[in-house]
């Protein structure tokens, strides 16, 4: 069984409405093109002026516009939404969850999952500071849900530095949504990426924001989806885009089979 999806890669402004309009535009091409499942980055619907500003647009759970707006898109092509993420209310009303949620083809919202690593980082080589932990509460729990294309994974960017996040993991499919800043991007992301394909011998879809933003930030693009062999199969450099590939199940099994590493682990994460 095989199934095509695909990643997005925007390059996000503080227009929520302008960029939910990119965001339908390269869905629709992406379903043109045979995708059954496309995931959105990592702050699709908003990139800031400010850290804080997402608080002003942050939306309570179960509704309002950039909610309505995954929703009606998953309907509306009849395909499955991974959205990326977006500033749900939390405990703290002077924070937000970085929450991806995910949308099945008829518009129902079947999961949530809340970022858990904060990315409060000075980046080396450059003057850019980082403090999520100011404006976001880290969520707690992983996810894993079965769909039509698999056992399916989440997390989201910085999570992605965390081996013993996806050990726990038990799923065919991950998914990656990302803002990755321009200079550990071209560090690490593509090595980070294959490792955790090859390390769970699963397939890697990681949509990444791309691109210059009118908050001053880079980001670095190159969104990808990679086998379990960690094989890149298709790459988006920079600016607005998508990749696609098809996710072959009989293909992971095979893969498991011949090279069993999964079964011959030794030690596990409680």
């Amino acid at each position: 069984m095989s199934s095509r999806c695909a990643a997005i890669q925007m390059a996000s402004s503080p227009n929520i409405s302008a960029n939910l309009l990119e965001a339908d535009k390269l869905i629709a091409e992406a379903v043109k093109a045979g995708a059954k499942l496309v995931a959105l980055p990592e702050n699709f619907a908003l990139m800031g002026d400010h850290e804080l500003d997402k608080i002003k647009a942050k939306e309570v759970d179960g509704s309002g516009p950039i909610q309505s707006f995954l929703a009606s898109v998953a309907k509306k092509y009849a395909v499955w939404v991974v959205g990326g993420t977006i500033p749900i209310a939390g405990n703290d009303s002077n924070k937000v969850r970085a929450a991806c949620l995910i949308y099945n083809d008829q518009g129902e919202r079947v999961a949530r999952y809340d970022k858990v690593h904060l990315f409060d980082v000075s980046v080396p080589g450059s003057n850019e500071v980082y403090r999520e932990s100011d404006s976001i509460e880290p969520g707690t729990d992983l996810l894993v849900i079965d769909t039509p294309f698999g056992r399916l994974g989440v997390a989201v960017c910085y999570d992605l530095r965390f081996p013993e996040f996806f050990r726990k993991m038990d799923m065919d499919i991950l998914v990656i949504p990302s803002a990755f800043t321009a200079e550990t991007g071209a560090a690490h992301w593509e090595l980070l990426l294959r490792a955790r394909a090859v390390e769970n011998l699963c397939y890697v879809i990681a949509p990444n924001q791309g691109g210059f933003h009118l908050n001053g930030r880079k980001t670095f693009g190159n969104s990808m989806i990679i086998d379990p062999w960690g094989v890149v199969l298709d790459c988006y450099k920079t600016g607005g885009g998508f990749v696609s590939a098809e996710i072959d199940l009989e293909r992971l099994e095979k893969v498991r089979g011949a090279f069993p590493a999964l079964n011959h682990r030794r030690f596990f994460c409680k």
